[in-house]
């Protein structure tokens, strides 16, 4: 392309101002538009203000400042596009490209060792934990889901449960008879039985329309996720038991991860691994506030066991890891013993 112009008026060094600012504006004009960003939408089916919601939202302003903005990511929380029950297959047949679920979801693929994180009783501390989220543990499962077309990014932290419903439930016979919502874990339904409760697997976003009417009478949960979803207006009492732990596993598809430029990849696993570090460190925190303000609103009774009534649930619920060994396997139940033992 040849530009001509002319350089006119009395001062020759405006003049030169003049075509620089004619040429920039030609050359821009002539430039071709600049590609799309990679849109990459990440579906999870808690609130924003969770753990989750909030290392989704990190997640999204590290890896867009990451790639440049050559990548986009799109956040939809609280299972605006799908449910606990349908996300995984979305995230397979490439509807969404990536999830955040919670390790039992897994399951369900012919992966029923996930489930080795809803083992009752068996963190004893948060470092516990990490040492097998991070260790040969962690790694060799998500390793696994190459072969279902999905690739996992990392482990997300969302803290210790604790259980709630109608009545106090200092004592294992106290949950006999109750109709206690779960989410789908083959580990979690022997947990309830063990407790002399009915387990009722039900979806997340279903789950305080089931308390509230009555559908079932009690739960387990975070408190972060109790207090996000208003849980401690329908439920009478909560037992800060730390019984369980709620983990999840960043995903994405496969083809869509692979199909990314190296650079691209190099750059979002580097914003993952800050995003991680950003939702664990905020988990603790996060829960002890929701704790805090569910105390404060005076909806729900928080009931602490005594050691007598601790052991007395350990007991009770210590049953579950011979009676799941064949589906998550005696080898690496005594592997996680090891890893976790303090």
């Amino acid at each position: 392309m040849v530009l001509q112009a002319r350089i006119a008026g009395p001062s020759r060094r405006g003049g030169l101002a003049a075509l620089v600012v004619a040429i920039v504006a030609v050359a821009f004009a002539a430039a071709p538009a600049a590609a799309d960003p990679i849109v990459l939408r990440f579906s999870h089916v808690v609130a924003p203000d969770t753990p989750k919601g909030k290392g989704a939202e990190k997640f999204k302003e590290l890896a867009e400042a990451a790639t440049g903005g050559r990548v986009r990511i799109e956040i939809h929380p609280n299972s605006e596009l799908y449910k606990d029950k349908e996300e995984l297959e979305a995230l397979q047949l490439g509807a969404v490209e990536m999830l955040a679920p919670s390790l039992a979801k897994f399951a369900p693929l012919g992966l029923p060792e996930f489930e080795i994180f809803d083992l009752p009783f068996a963190f004893p501390s948060p470092k516990a934990l990490d040492r097998v989220t991070e260790g040969p543990i962690g790694r060799t499962l998500l390793a696994r889901l190459k072969d279902r077309g999905i690739v996992g990014l990392a482990f997300w932290d969302n803290g210790f449960k604790l259980m709630s419903a109608d009545r106090p439930l200092r004592r294992p016979e106290d949950f006999r008879g109750l109709r206690m919502r779960i989410q789908a874990s083959r580990v979690l339904e022997a947990q309830m039985r063990a407790l002399g409760a009915v387990p009722q697997a039900i979806d997340f976003a279903d789950a305080r329309r089931a308390l509230e009417t009555g559908l079932v009478d009690g739960t387990e949960n975070t408190p972060s996720n109790m207090a996000t979803q208003k849980m401690d207006e329908v439920q009478r009492y909560a037992t800060l038991s730390d019984h369980g732990y709620l983990g999840y596993a960043v995903i994405v598809n496969q083809k869509v991860w692979e199909a990314l430029p190296a650079d691209l990849r190099a750059a979002l696993e580097r914003a993952m691994r800050e995003a991680t570090v950003y939702a664990d460190g905020i988990a603790r925190a996060e829960n002890e506030a929701a704790l805090a303000a569910m105390i404060a609103a005076g909806h729900t009774t928080f009931l602490r066991l005594t050691p007598e009534e601790r052991a007395a649930w350990v007991a009770a619920l210590e049953p579950v890891r011979a009676e799941m060994a064949s589906r998550l396997g005696p080898a690496l139940i005594a592997e996680l013993r090891r890893a976790a033992a303090e």
